[in-house]
């Protein structure tokens, strides 16, 4: 056929390899594409806290649960003040999830405590309890909290949870934080401190066992805290977030079992997430917590059942699944 002056007609041959040229092209570039979809991964981050301490280690197990099970998303850990600063981190949008005691989270929504408004954070399910770690060494002469004031006392990061804990405490005793000798430390540099004999106790709100505490009773032995349980029943009827909790001798080799209180954890989002977004994350975790305990041992002491009972009101997709179960 002849056009303009010009001659169209392509022989059957070439045509034949034209149109096997074309569908190559066509299947290589769809390919391309393809690929380039299923590599494509959001990015997400959950705020943990300071190295030594339980929330980092339970931050990498839960990362490691989206990373498998999370169809077009990507976690990683990030390394935070701790259990204080994630709710405020969730809150400006500098992570998408955090961890954080169920206290502290009840304070950010009323915009009470260290809090100064309320923040926008809505729970996304229970995690693993924290327990206050107050430690020292023989021969310190510090039998209870009493003994503390004018003592050097590692208490965590200055954005954890251990230091809104302690100013609940001391105030039983009539006592602030400018009655102790504060260190804002790492649980690990705070407990790496108390073996140096550089303070004189340290404290840490963690999972047990902690690391930090491990750590430091393998060369040294090692003096816990208690509240005799008059003081214990006072602390529980005047923070009801708070609980008892029973360590067992051989956790950290004590002798005997250790009473301590315990502070729920739990998942925190903003109340922006997308519901499609938290309910696919929900199900990567939640729905594979056999999992999560074979990478985070603390993981055993999630219910998903208690998510239902948290302080903080749930994210509505995480009331849906929890609700369905």
């Amino acid at each position: 056929m002849v056009a303009g002056g010009y001659d169209l007609t392509i022989p059957t041959a070439n045509w034949r390899n034209y149109v096997k040229l074309k569908l190559k092209l066509f299947a290589i570039a769809a390919f391309a594409v393809a690929s380039s979809a299923a590599t494509a991964q959001e990015k997400l981050r959950i705020g943990t806290a300071s190295l030594g301490g339980a929330y980092y280690p339970m931050g990498q197990a839960l990362s490691s649960m989206v990373n498998k099970h999370a169809e077009g998303y990507e976690m990683v850990p990030i390394v935070t003040g701790g259990g204080a600063e994630n709710p405020r981190l969730v809150d400006s949008g500098e992570v998408e999830l955090g961890i954080a005691p169920a206290s502290l989270s009840f304070l950010a929504v009323k915009g009470k405590g260290p809090y100064k408004e309320p923040l926008d954070i809505q729970a996304m399910g229970s995690l693993h309890s924290s327990v206050l770690h107050m430690v020292t060494l023989p021969g310190s002469g510090i039998e209870g909290l009493e003994d503390l004031k004018g003592k050097r006392v590692a208490i965590g990061p200055a954005g954890g949870g251990t230091l809104s804990i302690m100013r609940n405490l001391l105030s039983l005793y009539d006592m602030k934080i400018e009655d102790i000798v504060p260190s804002f430390l790492s649980y690990a540099d705070g407990f790496s401190q108390l073996a140096d004999g550089n303070v004189d106790a340290s404290f840490a709100l963690a999972g047990f066992p902690t690391s930090a505490v491990l750590q430091t009773g393998a060369t040294k032995e090692l003096k816990f805290i208690e509240l005799s349980d008059e003081m214990m029943d006072t602390v529980t009827e005047k923070f009801p977030y708070y609980s008892n909790v029973t360590v067992p001798a051989d956790v950290y080799k004590s002798g005997s079992d250790i009473t301590v209180i315990g502070s729920a954890n739990m998942l925190i989002a903003s109340s922006k997430m997308d519901e499609k977004r938290a309910t696919t994350l929900l199900n990567a975790i939640y729905g594979n917590l056999d999992d999560l305990i074979s990478e985070n041992a603390l993981a055993k002491q999630i219910v998903p059942a208690n998510s239902l009972d948290l302080p903080i009101p749930l994210h509505p997709a995480a009331k849906a699944y929890f609700e369905s179960l």
